[in-house]
């Protein structure tokens, strides 16, 4: 994990107090809000409920298609969570890749000017603010109480010693610049982490387990017809350290 920051495991269990064991070998757990389908200390990212069949569209809210962007897990905690472990019980025929980005060779690709530039630099992760320039509004306070705005270095040192960058589109500025002058900056970074040639796709099957990194990667989930296909997807995410805790921002990510 600290060479490659994502790692593929085919045929892993299908048991969720085997991903629960396995998990917890590496970190304490992070804790989604309670659920009604799977362990209550797993994260639900299929599109099932609690009966196993397609949930319905609903209209009211963002939509799935609001998250499939490039992001890292849970940047509304204190301290970056470490990995997470994404299991593959049912996968569609089509569709529904995740996209993987190792940020610390987008990190090294940046021009030496850029580096200096952004190298003490920390980003602001918010939730609402990066919906709302999506086009989604929220008028849920508890909601937003549960997504508090975070800042992070927005250059860090991975585990392999290499430096990173720590970005997603969770990014809406940078502390201490006017809101319109921060967000140029973390837009062009996106787009230059994003390029084609710094992504892999990986094309579930059942049984894949992927582990990545949240520390020196980010991720994005891809379109599939998701009332038509079902997908069971469940993920346990880990801390460096401490006590097993409700995660900010707990679901938030599509993967």
């Amino acid at each position: 994990m600290a060479k490659y920051g994502v790692c593929v495991i085919r045929d892993a269990s299908l048991s969720d107090a085997d991903h629960l064991r396995f998990s917890r070998a590496f970190g304490p757990l992070e804790l989604p809000p309670p659920g009604k389908r799977i362990a209550p200390e797993i994260f639900d990212v299929g599109n099932l409920g609690a009966d196993g069949e397609i949930k319905p569209p609903n209209p009211n809210g963002p939509q799935p298609t609001d998250f499939e962007l490039f992001h890292t897990d849970s940047p509304f905690n204190a301290l970056p969570t470490k990995w997470s472990l994404l299991l593959a019980y049912v996968t569609p025929p089509e569709g529904a890749n995740t996209d993987y980005i190792d940020m610390r060779a987008v990190y090294e690709d940046l021009p030496r000017e850029t580096r200096d530039q952004i190298e003490n630099l920390k980003a602001e992760h918010d939730l609402f603010r990066a919906l709302q320039r999506n086009g989604v509004e929220f008028a849920n306070d508890e909601m937003r109480k549960s997504y508090p705005r975070m800042s992070h270095p927005l250059v860090r040192t991975s585990a392999s010693g290499r430096k990173t960058l720590y970005l997603g589109w969770h990014a809406v500025g940078i502390v201490g610049w006017g809101e319109e002058e921060g967000q140029q900056l973390l837009d062009e970074l996106y787009r230059f982490a994003t390029r084609d040639e710094y992504i892999y796709s990986h094309k579930w099957r059942p049984g894949d387990m992927v582990i990545w990194d949240n520390r020196c990667s980010m991720h994005s989930a891809t379109p599939f017809d998701r009332y038509r296909y079902k997908r069971d997807m469940r993920r346990t995410t880990i801390n460096e350290s401490g006590p097993e805790v409700f995660g900010f921002g707990a679901g938030a990510a599509a993967t």
